[in-house]
């Protein structure tokens, strides 16, 4: 593994983000990331947060368009309430906080009492839950449905909102309603190797994969002998397909978890688009890359959301984050 010490791989992330990226004021020390024009008058500020070894998530999301600021955890851990309550602090400008949360226990019980905390200091605060996963019902770190992929979708349309000026009530509505529209399906190919442990986390043998997997490593629906990427896509879109709110066009995530080539990703997308138009779905825009990983797991997973022309238009909205950056 390229690191020093397990003991020390967030924050020496943390001062590569500083060096790469001087649009950003990065703590080390307090874990934040903020926008470097924070707090932006008249706005909005989106704030969130998770354990790291899913970059770019969150921190490759700072930036106009998306969020103002990113909490980074340890590794498949929570970030802790101070974090997320001096983030809320450093870029509220009167109008607001949103909470974005994706659905793990430590995550939602963090951001709940951030919340309180924030709102005794005077910082009004509103959420949305991000629970998109349709693999499984509960899982080792989460009542309910897991938050995965459509956390992107989230942070982008709602931020680009909050860009636009629009009310905290407004900016959580469309935050809500991208959560509900969106569902996404996860298949490993390999373990994931956390630093602390530097070996798989799970068996996972030779010839076989995971399907419906969670982004730390969880244990999805089955097993199965290895599949041709067309046979994985059929299967993963159909399982999203099945527990998605009818309605129009589609926008389309086909997700990495960070050790999958792009050769093998953009031959997945294909696979996508060709299940999507045998069952009559639309897609409206696609993003094919390395977002929402699981440190250096092999796999991939879709994430869809029902988009209509107002989603859609705030999709296109201008976006300079790290990771996310068109229109500009």
């Amino acid at each position: 593994m390229l690191i020093n010490v397990p003991e020390t791989v967030v924050a020496d992330a943390l001062r590569g983000i500083a060096a790469a990226h001087p649009e950003l004021t990065v703590d080390v020390e307090n874990r934040l990331v903020v926008r470097r024009d924070a707090p932006v008058e008249g706005r909005v500020a989106l704030v969130s947060g998770g354990g790291s070894g899913h970059e770019p998530l969150h921190s490759g999301f700072v930036g106009p368009g998306m969020l103002a600021a990113a909490c980074p955890g340890e590794v498949f851990t929570s970030p802790v309430p101070d974090q997320m309550v001096r983030a809320a602090a450093a870029v509220d400008s009167g109008r607001g906080v949103l909470f974005v949360v994706k659905n793990y226990t430590g995550d939602v019980l963090n951001f709940d009492m951030a919340a309180e905390l924030a709102e005794d200091e005077g910082i009004q605060v509103a959420k949305v839950l991000v629970d998109d996963d349709v693999a499984v019902r509960d899982s080792l770190y989460t009542a309910g449905r897991r938050g995965t992929g459509a956390t992107l979708f989230v942070e982008k349309i709602a931020g680009a909102a909050a860009e636009e000026g629009a009310p905290l009530e407004r900016v959580e509505a469309i935050g809500r309603q991208v959560n509900a529209s969106s569902r996404s399906f996860g298949v490993a190919l390999s373990s994931v190797t956390t630093p602390a442990k530097g070996g798989p986390s799970f068996d996972l043998p030779a010839g076989e994969l995971e399907l419906g997997i969670g982004i730390h490593g969880e244990p999805g629906r089955e097993r199965r002998p290895m599949m041709t990427s067309g046979e994985l896509a059929d299967l993963a879109v159909d399982a999203v397909l099945e527990d998605l709110p009818p309605g129009g066009p589609v926008l389309v995530l086909v997700n990495g978890m960070g050790a999958t080539p792009l050769l093998e990703l953009y031959g997945f997308t294909a696979e996508v688009h060709r299940v999507l138009g045998e069952r009559g779905v639309p897609v409206a825009r696609t993003l094919t890359g390395n977002y929402v990983t699981s440190l250096d797991m092999a796999g991939c997973s879709v994430t869809l959301c029902r988009a209509d022309e107002e989603l859609l238009r705030l999709w296109d909205a201008p976006v300079s984050t790290p990771a996310l950056r068109w229109g500009r």
